[in-house]
């Protein structure tokens, strides 16, 4: 390990930007919830399980909101 390190051209906060049309936010679930998506990515054989989060709740929106405007 150096001695001193050079952080002179460091950049703080998210290194990866989010993509447009997504927003970054903090959410709390019961741990329960999170372990039965984060199971049925690993059983699915991987993925991301905040994407079957997102789908699965684009999902119930559309079943319950036939009218709802915005582009789900």
């Amino acid at each position: 390990m150096e001695a001193e390190y050079d952080f002179s051209q460091g950049k703080r906060g998210v290194i990866e930007s989010t993509p447009t049309g997504k927003t970054r936010i903090t959410i709390r679930l019961d741990d329960q919830v999170l372990a039965w998506f984060r199971d049925q990515v690993h059983s699915t054989g991987g993925g991301n399980y905040q994407t079957l989060i997102n789908d699965t709740l684009r999902e119930y929106i559309q079943q319950i909101d036939k009218g709802y405007e915005r582009n789900l």
